[in-house]
């Protein structure tokens, strides 16, 4: 299964940010292990860096940056693709990209904390609590 991984939820493995982390790296290390195709939107790579950098270390940045390119397939955004996100009715114009990216990479599901903001996502978003839950059920 293809998922998309919403920036939330690297930030909660990357920077331990409890209560998500257990979840959330749950997901991540099913990426990690091959049992689900992680897709990870390029125009997030900087703010993760930035972010993981300002409240850490940059070695610390760096090596999230080393684990998301080597387990995650990077997809970005052409030019028609931007046009479409921006056509969303979405609030966040970040979160249509995150929407476009998942969809143009055939993901079954927008992994996020925040699934209120996905609300007209083209694919549907789920928290990471209820991914595994539904997993667990199946």
């Amino acid at each position: 299964m293809t998922v998309t991984l919403d920036i939330n939820v690297l930030l909660d493995v990357f920077q331990q940010r409890q209560p998500h982390f257990p979840e959330s790296s749950r997901v991540v290390d099913m990426v990690v292990g091959g049992s689900l195709v992680g897709i990870f939107p390029s125009h997030g790579l900087t703010t993760l860096y930035y972010l993981v950098r300002k409240h850490g270390t940059r070695s610390g940045a760096e090596a999230a940056m080393d684990q998301v390119l080597k387990h995650f397939q990077i997809r970005g955004l052409d030019q028609a693709e931007w046009d479409q996100a921006r056509k969303l009715t979405m609030d966040d114009f970040e979160d249509a990209a995150v929407a476009m990216v998942a969809q143009t990479s055939g993901s079954a599901f927008i992994i996020t904390r925040n699934t209120n903001d996905f609300g007209s996502s083209p694919v549907r978003a789920i928290s990471p609590a209820d991914f595994l839950a539904m997993l667990a059920a199946t």
